[in-house]
C-alpha cells in the first residue's frame, strides 16, 4: 500500500468534517453560547490536518482496492477522533471516553447517548451533534467523492468499500451519477422534511436537525424526551413517514420520482420491508393494548412509532418501551436486528439479506423434497448467485456472533444480560436505544468506560458492516 495516497484522501474527509465544524461555530457564534471556542478551535485542527497531506502528496489515476479500504476505515475512524474535540474541549460530561462514544454514535448514525441533559448543551454543539448524524447518514466517503475530483476508477473502489455491498449490487449508475442521486435523494427529503415539520408546529432549529436525524436514521435528537416532548400526533406521523421512506433503498425512491413510482413497490424487498413492518405495529400495539394504554389509538400511536424507529434504526421514542410486556420487547429486539433495505442509510442486518435467507430456507426444503430438482433462488424475477447467497449467511452469522461476543464481555463487566444483549443489538445495527437500562428514556452513561469502548467498536463493526473493519485489521492474515 502507498501511504501518501492513503492520508491524501483521508485528507479531503478531514477538510470536509472542518467545513461543518466551522459552519457549526458560526452559528455558535450568533447565538452567543459557550461552545465557540471548541468548534472553532477543533475545525482550524482538523483543517490543518487535513490539508497538509494534499499538499504534498499528489493525485493518482488508481488506487488498490486494499488502499480504498484503508481510506475508508481511517476516515470513519479519524473523523470519529476530530468529531469528539469539540466535546473535549467543551468538558461538562465528556470525558475523553464519553466525548469518543458520543462522536461514534453520531457518525455511526446509532444515536446511542451518555447525556443526562441534553438541553444543556449550547446550540453550537448540539448542532454539531446532529451534523455528524448527516454526515455519516450517506457515508462520510460519498460526501468527500462528491465534492472532490476523484477519478472515476478511484471513486468506485472508494464507494464500493463504503457502503453495502448489497447496495453496490443493487446500483445500476455509474460512479459520479451514483453519488448524484444519492445526494439529491439524501438531501430532498431532509429539505423536504423540514418543510413538513415547520407547518407542524416545530421550530426552525428541531425542525432541521429532527430532519438530520431522521434520514439519516440516526435519532439524536436537542430535547431530553426525544419525540415525546412535543406530544403531537402529526409531528409523529411527518416523521413515521420519512423514517420508512429513509429506510427504502435510495435509488428505487429516485426511479420512483423520475419515471414511474410503481417501480417502488414491484421491489419484492420494498414489498416485505412494509408487510412486515405492518405486522411488527400489529403485533405490537396488540399486545399492548389494555396493558400499557387503555385505547386502541393510544396503543396504535405508540406502538408504530416505536416498531418504525426501531425496525429503521433511527432510534427516537415516544414512550419508554422498556417497560412494555416481553412480548413487544422481543418484536422490537427482531426489528433492531433486521432493520431496513440496503442502499438506505438503515442499519442491521438488512430485510435484503434476511429476504435472501427466507429463500433460501425454503429452497433447501424444496431441495430436500425433490433431490434432483434444480431449485433457484430469486428476488424480482432475478436469479440470485449461489454466492451472493452465501455472502449474505456468513454476514449474518458473523453478525450474530460479535452481538454474542460483545453482550458476553460486557456482562463480564457487571451489565445486567438484557442491557448487554440489547445494547450489544442496538450498537452493532446502529439503532440506538436499546432495553433494561440502556432503554429508550435512559442513556449509556452508567456504562463502565471498557463497556464504552468495547460498543464503540461494534458501532463501527455494524456502520462499515463487519467485513470491511475485519479485512483491514487482519489483512495481513488473510491470505
Amino acid at each position: 500500500m502507498r501511504p501518501q495516497i492513503i492520508i491524501r484522501n483521508i485528507g479531503f474527509v478531514l477538510l470536509f468534517n472542518a467545513a461543518f465544524l466551522f459552519i457549526s461555530s458560526i452559528v455558535s457564534a450568533v447565538n452567543g453560547d459557550s461552545a465557540f471556542v471548541p468548534l472553532l478551535y477543533s475545525a482550524v485542527v482538523t483543517a490543518l490536518i487535513g490539508f497538509f497531506p494534499i499538499i504534498f502528496a499528489p493525485p493518482v489515476e488508481y488506487i488498490h482496492n486494499d488502499e480504498g479500504l484503508a481510506i475508508v476505515v481511517g476516515g470513519w475512524i479519524l473523523s470519529s477522533l476530530v468529531g469528539a474535540l469539540p466535546y473535549i474541549m467543551w468538558g461538562g460530561p465528556f470525558s475523553l471516553t464519553n466525548a469518543w462514544f458520543e462522536s461514534v454514535s453520531g457518525f455511526t448514525t446509532t444515536g446511542s447517548s451518555i447525556l443526562t441533559n441534553i438541553e444543556a448543551l449550547p446550540l453550537g454543539l448540539l448542532l454539531w451533534r446532529s451534523v455528524t448524524h448527516w454526515i455519516g447518514g450517506i457515508g462520510i466517503i460519498v460526501f468527500m467523492l462528491a465534492v472532490t475530483p476523484s477519478s472515476g476508477q478511484v471513486a468506485m473502489i472508494l464507494y464500493r468499500n463504503e457502503i453495502s455491498s448489497l447496495a453496490v449490487e443493487n446500483f445500476r449508475y455509474r460512479t459520479k451519477k451514483t453519488f448524484q442521486i444519492l445526494l439529491i435523494v439524501y438531501a430532498g427529503l431532509t429539505v423536504i422534511e423540514t418543510v413538513c415539520l415547520l407547518f407542524a408546529g416545530m421550530g426552525f432549529f428541531d425542525a432541521l436537525t429532527h430532519s438530520f436525524a431522521t434520514i439519516a436514521t440516526g435519532g439524536f435528537s436537542p430535547r431530553n424526551e426525544s419525540i415525546a416532548y412535543f406530544n403531537s400526533p402529526l409531528i409523529e406521523s411527518i416523521i413515521i413517514v420519512f423514517m420508512i421512506l429513509s429506510g427504502i433503498h435510495f435509488a428505487l425512491i429516485f426511479l420512483g420520482i423520475t419515471d414511474n413510482i410503481k417501480k417502488i413497490w414491484k421491489s419484492s424487498i420494498v414489498r416485505y420491508y412494509l408487510a412486515a413492518i405492518v405486522v411488527g405495529v400489529l403485533l405490537v400495539s396488540i399486545n399492548i393494548w389494555g396493558v400499557i394504554y387503555e385505547s386502541l389509538w393510544e396503543a396504535l400511536r405508540y406502538g408504530a412509532f416505536q416498531v418504525v424507529s426501531l425496525g429503521t434504526s433511527t432510534g427516537f421514542a415516544t414512550a419508554d418501551s422498556g417497560i412494555w410486556p416481553g412480548f413487544s420487547i422481543l418484536v422490537l429486539i427482531f426489528f433492531s436486528l433486521q432493520c431496513a433495505c440496503a442502499g438506505s442509510t438503515s442499519g442491521g442486518i438488512k430485510v435484503d439479506r434476511v429476504l435472501v435467507l427466507w429463500k433460501s430456507v425454503a429452497s433447501y426444503f424444496r431441495r430436500l423434497k425433490h433431490p434432483r430438482a434444480v431449485v433457484a433462488i430469486k428476488l424480482d424475477r432475478t436469479v440470485i448467485d449461489a454466492s451472493v447467497a452465501e455472502a449474505g449467511l456468513i454476514y449474518i452469522i458473523i453478525y450474530l456472533c460479535v452481538v454474542f461476543i460483545s453482550s458476553l464481555i460486557l456482562t463480564f463487566m457487571d451489565v445486567d444480560i438484557m442491557s448487554a444483549f440489547s445494547g450489544s443489538v442496538a450498537a452493532m445495527g446502529n439503532v440506538g436505544p436499546g432495553f433494561g437500562s440502556v432503554s429508550s428514556f435512559s442513556n449509556y452513561r452508567m456504562l463502565p468506560d471498557a463497556g464504552k469502548w468495547v460498543l464503540s467498536v461494534v458501532m463501527l463493526l455494524g456502520r462499515l458492516e463487519v467485513f470491511g473493519l475485519v479485512l483491514f485489521l487482519f489483512r495481513r492474515l488473510i491470505k
